[in-house]
């Protein structure tokens, strides 16, 4: 069985395939008018956290658009969003989503003389540095643990 899980329209699908079992992401291809209007509310939406993030989150926290993603009718924008100088991201979150309408409403300035219809925004925290990091660490754990295995001798491995 083949399980597809479409990442955009949050779907999954089930094919009967033998007896195994496969996960197959499926991506609708973007069109260009989709990246420009990204690429607009990406470069929009980080004016928009620096002129209002200091009271929105205060001064400590460095809040980032890493990447937007638009639906295929330009109606959501997905907004990944990078949180670094703080422990507590999931409090920004919660403070960006308390000035959810602010934030739109700011944005819609911005934007009202380059699209006809001002998307709704989704906020998402975007973890993919912070995984890095775990990945990083964890190949610096096992590199000084000796269990890589690359720097194993020749003669160790034949016998």
């Amino acid at each position: 069985m083949i399980l597809i899980f479409s990442r955009h329209q949050s779907e999954l699908f089930s094919v009967p395939l033998c007896s195994t079992v496969c996960l197959i992401k499926v991506e609708e291809m973007e069109t260009k008018r989709q990246r420009q209007v990204a690429e607009l509310v990406k470069r929009n939406f980080s004016m928009v956290l620096h002129e209002m993030g200091l009271y929105i989150y205060g001064s400590e926290p460095l809040v980032t658009v890493t990447e937007v993603k638009m639906s295929s009718d330009l109606g959501i924008a997905k907004i990944y969003l990078s949180i670094w100088n703080t422990d507590n991201k999931q409090a920004v979150m919660l403070q960006l989503e308390e000035e959810h309408t602010r934030l739109r409403a700011a944005l819609a300035n911005r934007l009202k003389r380059q699209v006809r219809r001002i998307p709704d925004i989704a906020l998402f925290e975007d973890e993919t540095i912070d995984e890095m990091y775990r990945v990083d660490s964890l190949f610096e754990r096992l590199h000084r643990e000796d269990q890589m295995g690359a720097n194993r001798p020749a003669e160790e491995e034949n016998e």
